[in-house]
């Protein structure tokens, strides 16, 4: 018998940002893999989707308010109906509800559907609002749902605490590619240095969509006073998204044209964080954040917001810096302190080489693995 599985998503980028490497392993085990989102790809610069047999464009917005969701939901089931499906693996919070409603009676049949939270709206010190809205959801949601997989300690522990209706499960994220992720020589970083067009500069690096949460304004704010103490240093954004024209306004009217480059979105990642010098967030909320993963399996020191989601990564003073975003200039001064002490570079990069261990992609796929069976 064909083992067949659906991956949905809101859009298509996110299953080719985070499962392309479970994808692969499903493929390699017999399955035959499908995918279910909004094609978004054309706004990502070069990313493509692999190892899918069939790829379905749905129209789903990530308001869960939008008419459209409704044309999603209908056409879902029908992919549903005809498809016969042994697994649904679904994802984010839109795209995870309207699976979820709209495989519930195929369940009776014995699909299995799973959820991936990659990161619940509602946390310790969420907004109360979070928790009206989001908690009560996600809990009814759970009666729809037979396996939960989540990708923090705190969500883990949240969804067995209030008894979710499912089975839960807790993995080290989705995974981090150390193929493609992993720490080169000084020569090798040079070589990329030269290769991008710099040279001897301080580099910093932020990756993450261009929006209000990622908060790359502060960051850009901060440069104002790293650069007079240390001219030679650049801030590189990596990413795109709705605050592009703002940000790039912001550097215009704090004259850093020279100190900060918007970079867009980048396939080539991987160069960028192997010839930065440290790697930055200051993001409010976070899941589990794939760009600090990338930072410290490549062995770069990390500057971050104290968000839950970088809790679970960075643990203060000890393989990096998290910075309160109420305290003012506090990302500007830890950054200059950074530069001016090496020794604590090197100390960071030592422990978060340790503690990225078992966020290796291959221990992730061993861990859905056993999930799937």
């Amino acid at each position: 018998m064909n083992k067949k599985i659906l991956f949905v998503a809101t859009v298509q980028s996110h299953i080719c940002q985070f499962h392309l490497p479970i994808m692969e392993m499903l493929k390699e085990e017999g399955f035959e893999v499908h995918v279910a989102a909004r094609n978004n790809l054309a706004e990502k610069n070069g990313l493509q989707m692999k190892y899918a047999d069939k790829i379905y464009d749905i129209p789903f917005e990530r308001s869960p308010f939008n008419k459209n969701n409704i044309k999603a939901y209908k056409k879902l089931n029908d992919i549903l109906k005809k498809e016969n499906y042994n697994i649904v693996h679904c994802n984010t919070p839109v795209g995870g509800m309207i699976t979820r409603l709209a495989s519930n009676k195929f369940r009776k049949k014995g699909l299995r559907v799973i959820y991936t939270a990659h990161g619940f709206h509602f946390y310790k010190g969420a907004p109360i609002k979070n928790w009206i809205i989001y908690y009560p959801i996600e809990k009814i949601m759970s009666y729809l749902t037979d396996d939960l997989i989540t990708i923090t300690k705190e969500d883990y522990n949240l969804a067995t605490q209030k008894k979710f209706k499912c089975r839960v499960h807790h993995i080290y994220g989705m995974g981090v590619n150390s193929n493609k992720f992993k720490q080169v020589s000084l020569e090798e970083k040079n070589n990329i240095r030269l290769k991008k067009g710099y040279k001897d500069e301080f580099i910093i690096l932020c990756t993450g969509e261009l929006n209000k949460n990622k908060n790359q304004s502060t960051l850009i704010k901060a440069m104002a006073d790293v650069v007079n103490v240390y001219p030679n240093t650049k801030l590189l954004l990596a990413g795109n998204g709705p605050t592009h024209d703002e940000l790039e306004s912001l550097v215009k009217s704090l004259n850093l044209e020279k100190n900060i480059e918007l970079l867009g979105y980048r396939t080539d990642l991987e160069d960028y964080v192997n010839l930065c010098d440290l790697v930055v967030s200051a993001s409010f909320r976070e899941g589990l954040p794939l760009n600090i993963m990338e930072a410290m399996i490549c062995g770069k020191p990390v500057i971050a917001s104290d968000n839950r989601g970088h809790r679970e990564l960075i643990h203060d003073k000890e393989n990096g810096i998290l910075i309160n975003l109420s305290k003012n200039k506090e990302f500007n001064n830890q950054i200059i302190y950074l530069i001016e002490h090496n020794d604590l570079q090197k100390k960071y990069i030592e422990n978060s080489l340790k503690i990225i261990k078992p966020y290796d992609i291959n221990n992730t796929k061993k861990q859905i693995n056993a999930i799937y069976t």
